[in-house]
C-alpha cells in the first residue's frame, strides 16, 4: 500500500506522542555528527555539505509474503538542498524557471532525443527528479518513449497556480520509505549545515512515520542508526 503525508504541525506533534526514541541518545548522535563535521571554530570541515542519511534495520518481515509498504512525506526542514529538480516547461513555466534559476528543459529539447533510449538516459541522469507542466505531461510518454518512467524519473505535474519555488522545494524536502527485498533501507533527513533542533526534527518526524507503515510499528524495528556522509553511523534505537 502507498501512504502520502505532509508535515504540519498536527501531524509533526501526532507524531512526537508516538515516539520512543530516547531524547538522550538522539540529541548527543546529533550533536556527535555536527560536532565532527565542523572544526572548532564551527566551519565546515569540507568543501560540501554533507547529508545526514537515516539508516534503519527491520524485523519480523518476510519480504515475499507481509505486503510490502511504500510512504512518502514532506519533511518540516529542508532536507536535500543540493537535490537537483528540473523542469520539463511551456512557455509559462520556462519563464518562471528562468526567473527563479531553476533548470528547464523545452519540448523541443525532449524531441532532440528522439526516443532513443541511450540519450533519454543520460538526460535522466542530468537531475535527481522532474516536474512537468500540467499542459505537457500527457504528451512526454509520446516524447521521450517509457525510459523516464523506468528510469524512476516521470515528472509531477505542476500547474500555473502552483508555486514552482515552493514545488522544487516540497521535492527537495520529500522522503520515500519503500519495503523491497531487504530489511534495511537509508533516507537522507537532512545536512550538517542544518541546526540540531531542524534535525532532530526531522529524525524525529521521519522515523514515526516509518513506524506507522509497519504492520507492528515499533515492534518491527530492529535498529536505527544516523550518519553523516563521511562520517560514523550513531545508533539511535
Amino acid at each position: 500500500y502507498q501512504r502520502r503525508v505532509h508535515g504540519t504541525l498536527s501531524e509533526c506533534l501526532f507524531f512526537f506522542g508516538m515516539a520512543k526514541l530516547a531524547p538522550a541518545t538522539l540529541n548527543q548522535a546529533v550533536d556527535d555528527i555536527l560536532r565532527f563535521s565542523h572544526t572548532k571554530k564551527g566551519h565546515p570541515k569540507r568543501r560540501f555539505a554533507e547529508s545526514v542519511e537515516l539508516q534503519v534495520n527491520l524485523k519480523n518481515y518476510d519480504t515475499q509474503k507481509d505486503k510490502r509498504f511504500s510512504g512518502s512525506i514532506k519533511l518540516p526542514r529542508l532536507a536535500r538542498p543540493r537535490y537537483r529538480v528540473c523542469v520539463i516547461a511551456d512557455a509559462f513555466h520556462e519563464e518562471q524557471a528562468e526567473k527563479f534559476g531553476v533548470a528547464h528543459l523545452s519540448v523541443e529539447d525532449l524531441k532532440k532525443l528522439n526516443k532513443n533510449k541511450k540519450l533519454v538516459k543520460k538526460m535522466c541522469r542530468t537531475a535527481d527528479a522532474f516536474l512537468a507542466s500540467d499542459s505537457l505531461i500527457k504528451t512526454i510518454p509520446r516524447i521521450v518513449g517509457p525510459h523516464m518512467n523506468r528510469a524512476g524519473k516521470f515528472p509531477t505535474a505542476i500547474s500555473q497556480g502552483d508555486d514552482l519555488v515552493a514545488k522544487v522545494d516540497e521535492i527537495k524536502s520529500t522522503i520515500k520509505f519503500q519495503l523491497k527485498k531487504v530489511l534495511c533501507m537509508g533516507v537522507c533527513v537532512g545536512h550538517v549545515e542544518m541546526s540540531g533542533d531542524d534535525l532532530r526534527l526531522n529524525i524525529t518526524l521521519a522515523i514515526n512515520f516509518l513506524v506507522s507503515l509497519l504492520k507492528k510499528n515499533w515492534q518491527n524495528l530492529k535498529s536505527v542508526h544516523i550518519k553523516s556522509t563521511m562520517g560514523k553511523p550513531h545508533r539511535i534505537y
